[in-house]
This record gives structure tokens, C-alpha cells and sequence, in this order.
């Protein structure tokens, strides 16, 4: 008698473990139950799915247990092994979700502190200005190219400060000797010829 039943079993697409328990129920029928299992699928769903159990004579099982076994058994190992990839993928999902989180994060504090440096920059400019330090208010003022963003707000302050300490000598104001009334360096003076 030649059995080929683990060669059969050997032939079937199933990546977890089998579990077979064959019982006699009565003097001429038997109960087989089918159990697969996976260890490494942490998915506890695994748990709920049922054994599957079969019943008939021993010629009824020899003549057709793999052909209805096949597909149940092969459908609840690729569930698993499905389960388990899911479950690896969801873990990695939840590292590049808080991977994400912890980067937005990380700019965020990174944007509130430059606000809070060009915010108490300006702030300390402002009292100086008060202060009538023209000069050290310019230069507390932030710089324009740390703050691209705040160049036009930088410069117009840094224009004020400058009038005060600095001022142009190309400005519309009018100066002392342009105010004066210009006299000549000669005055007229009589030659009679000789």
C-alpha cells in the first residue's frame, strides 16, 4: 500500500503550521479536524478563525479530503500571512506617522524660536530708540539675511535709525551756506587806465 498523503501535503500552498486531530465517531465514520496556525502572525484575529472538521467513512476521506481540504486550508494560511504583513506594515505606518509628527514638530519649534529672536530683537531696538541710541538701535536690529522674509520692515528701521546718526549729506535739506546770502569776494573797483 503506497500512501501518498504527505506528499499531497508537501504540494499545497501554505506558509503555517497544520494541525490535524482525527478522531472515531462511530465504528465506521471518522471526524478529522484541521487546525492552521501561524506564530508569527501577532494579529489576534488569528484566533477566531475555526478549525475546520470534516466527517465520513475512511474510503470517503481517502477519495476526497485534499480536493475539499485544499482551498479552506491554503485561504487560512494566506489570511494569516496576510494579517501578518498588514500587522508590519501598520507598525511602520504608526514609526513614520510619529517620525512625521516629531519633524513638523521640530520645524515648528525651530520657526517659533526664530520668531521669538527677530520678535525680542526688535523689541530691544525699539527701546534703544527710546533710549535715543540711535546707533546701537541699528545695530540690534535684526539681519535682513536671517530674516528674508522681514527685509522690508528691517530696512525701514534701519533708515530711521540712520537719519538720526548718519545723515546724508545728498538729502533735500538745505544747508548753512546755501541759507546765507552769497556775497561777492570782489567788490567793484575803479581802474583808470595809465
Amino acid at each position: 500500500m503506497e500512501a501518498n498523503f504527505f506528499k499531497q501535503l508537501a504540494g499545497m500552498d501554505i506558509d503555517s503550521r497544520i494541525m490535524l486531530t482525527i478522531a472515531k465517531a462511530t465504528k465506521d465514520t471518522l471526524v478529522v479536524s484541521i487546525l492552521v496556525q501561524n506564530d508569527g502572525c501577532g494579529d489576534k484575529a488569528k484566533n477566531i478563525i475555526p478549525p475546520l472538521n470534516l466527517k465520513g467513512t475512511a474510503e470517503e476521506l481517502d477519495a476526497g479530503f485534499f480536493s475539499f481540504v485544499k482551498k479552506p486550508i491554503e485561504s487560512a494560511s494566506g489570511l494569516m500571512s496576510n494579517m501578518e504583513s498588514y500587522m508590519k506594515q501598520l507598525e511602520e505606518a504608526k514609526k513614520q506617522s510619529a517620525m512625521e509628527k516629531e519633524k513638523s514638530d521640530k520645524e515648528k519649534k525651530e520657526k517659533d524660536a526664530k520668531t521669538k529672536k527677530y520678535n525680542d530683537a526688535m523689541a530691544k531696538a525699539e527701546a534703544l530708540e527710546k533710549e535715543g541710541k540711535f546707533k546701537e538701535a541699528w545695530s540690534a536690529l535684526p539681519k535682513t539675511s536671517e530674516y528674508p522674509e522681514n527685509t522690508d520692515a528691517i530696512r525701514k528701521k534701519q533708515d530711521v535709525y540712520e537719519k538720526h546718526f548718519a545723515p546724508s549729506l545728498f538729502a533735500n535739506e538745505q544747508t548753512e551756506t546755501e541759507t546765507e546770502e552769497v556775497r561777492p569776494f570782489f567788490t567793484e573797483i575803479n581802474v583808470t587806465p595809465i
